[in-house]
């Protein structure tokens, strides 16, 4: 597998215009007023009021049977229409990986139902997970959504569903940055 790094920088200028930043656990993020997702590597950083910076990565907890039928509705992230997007910057506690990669496994799938959530949203709500937790970054996972004005609400059901589980119990940072597609 060919892993495939990207830099995320919040500026004041880019191609998304921030319209909300929240700060939801932990410690804020300094504000800025666009975010710009590019292609990059381990050594070049962009540069920007900040940079998160993540890896696209094999799916850690998703089975075989939910991959390919996650592969088989999702649609592609370029969508036209999907002129909303959420960039969710998120940081698991120690707890969480003290556990065993089989007990993180069973809280997400067998108790938060966390893949079988997403994909009631799907196609509608395309969704890529970068890794960031291995690379030295301030946060473990960076959470990209696109979708369209009219899916907002959908959007918006699925975030409180996901938050309410025993899993985000174990998050400690988490900041939801909210954007809307330059034109």
């Amino acid at each position: 597998m060919t892993t495939t790094i990207f830099d995320f920088i919040g500026d004041q200028s880019g191609e998304w215009k921030v319209t909300l930043t929240a700060t939801l656990k932990g410690d804020p993020i300094s504000s800025v007023s666009h975010l710009t997702k590019v292609s990059s590597n381990l050594i070049q950083t962009e540069k920007g009021i900040w940079t998160l910076k993540g890896i696209v990565s094999n799916l850690r907890y998703t089975e075989k049977k939910d991959k390919d039928k996650l592969v088989s509705i999702q649609e592609n992230l370029g969508r036209p229409n999907a002129t909303l997007a959420a960039f969710i910057p998120i940081r698991k506690s120690e707890a969480w990986w003290n556990l065993a990669q089989d007990e993180r496994r069973k809280i997400m799938e067998n108790k938060s139902q966390h893949t079988h959530t997403g994909m009631k949203y799907l196609p509608a709500i395309a969704r890529k997970l970068f890794h960031s937790r291995d690379i030295g970054e301030p946060f473990n996972f960076l959470t990209w959504f696109k979708y369209a004005p009219g899916d907002a609400d959908a959007f918006e059901e699925l975030l409180y569903t996901l938050r309410k589980t025993e899993e985000w119990t174990y998050v400690d940072r988490e900041i939801d940055i909210r954007l809307k597609k330059k034109v």
